[in-house]
């Protein structure tokens, strides 16, 4: 277990690293296992080509070292293990090209000789090529050229000029009429060229040597290297497998313990198919067998086919295709009997190769095993092969082996009915349709349906009832029970269905009423937001019209006071309205009568006297002793009624339309201006309904930004108040937002 939670554990860490920023590239490694064991040979020369493959394994090594730098501590081992050593990497770059060609720099002589080659041939071909312009017309080839053949610069010459030219020939052209001849004149040349080429081969050798004797003392390492090489490479290419398939990693259960797949899905059909019915398998507490029954090409191989691929897969530290809550022992062995293993050549029949497989089981099988049977018991005689099968089935489960076995036989499926350690299971089956459907059934043995494929198959019906009657009354009551049960297992599945949809539909209906709930709820708060704004526009109505008296009557210092103490009048009736709204306005207070023209009445708690003048329901203008006219939506009436006085000096009242502006500058006014201002500013926002009011009062000297400030602290209709940002205007703005 510790080895197998070991590669998963990489597997693991080296899904992350696929996943971070850099990805994971897998560098090309050659295969350079027999040149390192002939490097580790004393005395061994490696040549170009394997030292290139060399230098290709410590390039490798190198990049995976420091992709590897950082990953989690279950790559470290294999990281530690990759060799990463510049300087033989540079010897190597220095010995040899790409294709493993001795470089010129790979030591003064070589190149000493090469120059020396290059020169000398270059002599000898400028020689051959004066004796081929000195022949005879009728002797020279037809763009005749020095070539080479057998190693040596030779001339054409046709045959019958050889003995003017003399020299050695050395082949001749398929006609026989141009033979190629090595003149007298070069052979001298030609040896020295040739004494030269075996020097620079010696030096080639020599080198090759030398750079094989500085890599030996590196052979163990360098075999280290390309093992932690190819474990990455199995490691990543698990990584990817368990990424496409959206792998989950299961848990691991005590030998014995819970054996639980679940969402299982078959790899193979999986990497075909792409979309498989996946199946849930539980073996726990003291079950040990699975006898799994139903029809002839109803999945039953397949699934334990899957079964035996999912474990082994785990077991050597992939990832099956399995879901959440899957839970694995882990097995010491897996043994399989499917499939027909007949041989003609080893005497085997069928039923004889299941014998011999049979036998090794119970010769091995023991609690760490699990045993995968197909069709258990056939191939011989029914009752034998359902007496045999049974022994067999109670001796692996007797050794606490896992078995999962496939059967027709009812004695099988019996036995799983009286004996707990045994549960029968089977495959879905469409019995309308005669389709599987792959859906894998606990607790419950599967139909043969073996009568019902005949009738299909359009067997004659006196065959079919010949055959129906002589089916033993025991296998046909398990036939019809088994019938019924599904009958019954389709119903109740199908009004579990209708059950849920009728849920589904009452689930529907409440969210529909809760939605016209919150509609109808949004709609009266809507009606009573009007409501509050119809009231706070008839007393913004009324304050404009003090503050339009005020301003009439601003230089005259008699009436200062009188207009400070109806203002706060106003305030006061204000914040009553806003409490009390919405209610009606414009009637008398409870237990008066309606005022009237002429009648003595007080504005506010602590307001002005005055007389009413024009009385409306929701407009009373008043004209107060001061005489000052305005308008208010409700009065308390006085018990006497003087006859109306008005001052000398009159004053005149006229209703003003406002339009809610989003702004209000106040550059230029007096701090004493400001207030009144601000005021009506704030009143036509509140009326408009609007969100917010951005005041401009400029930068200056900050004395003016100060009492906005302060009005802002103190109003109520203020919810919160900030300078202004950088597209707003900055600190020459303040920004207040309204409740």
């Amino acid at each position: 277990l510790p080895t197998v939670q070991a590669e998963l554990d990489r597997v693991d860490a080296l899904s992350v690293v696929l996943e971070g920023d850099g990805g994971f590239a897998m560098p090309v490694v050659p295969d350079v296992a027999r040149v390192l064991d002939r490097l580790a040979t004393s005395g061994a020369v490696l040549d170009g080509r394997e030292l290139q493959g060399v230098r290709a394994l410590l390039g490798a090594g190198h990049a995976l070292a420091d992709l590897l730098e950082t990953a989690a501590p279950a790559l470290q081992p294999l990281a530690a293990a990759l060799l990463r050593d510049p300087a033989l990497e540079r010897l190597i770059d220095d010995t040899v090209d790409d294709d493993g060609t001795v470089l010129d720099r790979a030591s003064p002589e070589l190149a000493r000789l090469r120059r020396e080659l290059h020169g000398a041939r270059a002599r000898l071909v400028k020689q051959l090529e004066a004796v081929v312009s000195d022949l005879p017309e009728r002797f020279r080839v037809a763009d005749a050229s020095v070539t080479v053949r057998q190693g040596r610069f030779v001339i054409p010459v046709r045959r019958e000029g050889k003995g003017s030219v003399g020299g050695i020939v050395h082949d001749e052209s398929a006609s026989g009429q141009t033979l190629f001849v090595e003149p007298p004149q070069a052979v001298d040349g030609m040896n020295r060229l040739r004494e030269t080429e075996l020097a620079e081969a010696r030096e080639v050798h020599r080198i090759l040597r030398d750079r094989s004797e500085r890599l030996r003392p590196h052979a163990d390492v360098l075999r280290a290297s390309l093992q932690a090489c190819v474990a990455l490479d199995a490691l990543q290419a698990r990584a990817r497998y368990a990424a496409s398939i959206g792998a989950v990693r299961p848990a691991f259960s005590e030998p014995g313990g819970p054996f639980r797949i679940r969402r299982g899905r078959h790899p193979l059909l999986l990497a075909r198919a792409g979309t498989v019915v996946p199946f849930d398998l539980d073996l726990s507490g003291e079950e040990r067998a699975l006898v799994i029954s139903g029809p002839n090409a109803g999945g039953k191989t397949v699934l334990l086919k899957a079964v035996g691929l999912l474990v082994t897969l785990l077991q050597s530290g992939v990832l099956p295709p399995v879901g959440p809550g899957s839970v694995f022992p882990l097995f010491r062995r897996v043994f399989a009997d499917i499939g027909d293993r007949q041989s003609i050549a080893e005497d085997l029949s069928t039923f004889s190769a299941h014998l011999a497989v049979l036998r090794d089981i119970l010769e091995q099988a023991d609690d760490g095993a699990l045993v995968l049977i197909d069709e258990m018991g056939t191939g011989t005689d029914p009752a034998e092969g359902a007496a045999l099968a049974e022994a067999v089935l109670g001796s692996l489960v007797e050794r606490g082996a896992r078995v999962l076995a496939t059967s027709h036989l009812g004695a099988l499926k019996r036995v799983a009915e009286g004996e707990a350690r045994v549960v029968n299971a089977s495959l879905r089956f469409d019995a309308e349709r005669m389709e599987p459907t792959f859906e894998f059934i606990k607790g419950r043995p599967g139909r043969s349906y073996g009568l019902a494929m005949a009738r299909r198959a359009g067997l004659p019906a006196d065959v079919l009832a010949r055959a129906e009657a002589r089916v033993d009354d025991t296998e046909l009551r398990m036939e019809q029970l088994l019938a019924r049960i599904e009958r019954q297992e389709r119903q109740a599945t199908e009004d579990a269905a209708r059950a849920q949809r009728a849920a589904d539909a009452a689930e529907a209906r409440a969210r529909d009423l809760e939605a016209r709930e919150a509609a109808l709820a949004a709609r009266e708060k809507t009606a009573e937001r009007d409501a509050r704004a119809e009231a706070r526009r008839i007393l913004l109505d009324a304050r404009q019209e003090v503050e339009d008296a005020i301003a009439e009557v601003r230089t005259a210092a008699d009436l200062d006071r009188s207009a400070h103490e109806a203002r706060r009048a106003l305030e006061q009736a204000a914040q009553r309205q806003r409490e009390q709204a919405p209610a009606k306005r414009g009637g008398p207070r409870e237990g008066q009568p309606a005022v009237q023209p002429g009648d003595r009445v007080r504005v506010g708690e602590r307001g002005g006297v005055g007389t009413v003048v024009e009385s409306e329901p929701g407009r009373i203008t008043v004209e107060l002793d001061n005489g000052l006219r305005v308008r208010v939506p409700d009065v308390e009436r006085l018990e006497e009624a003087p006859p109306l006085k008005r001052r000398a000096r009159g004053s005149s009242w006229t209703p003003i339309e406002h339009q809610a502006a989003h702004e209000v500058d106040l550059r230029g006014l007096r701090v004493d201006e400001v207030d009144a201002a601000l005021r009506r500013a704030l009143d036509h926002a509140v009326l408009g309904d609007l969100p917010s009011l951005r005041i401009i009062h400029g930068k200056g000297s900050g004395a003016l930004r100060g009492r906005v400030s302060e009005l802002l602290a103190d109003e109520p209709r203020v919810e919160s108040y900030r300078p202004g940002a950088d597209g707003e205007g900055g600190t020459g703005v303040t920004v207040a937002s309204l409740r």
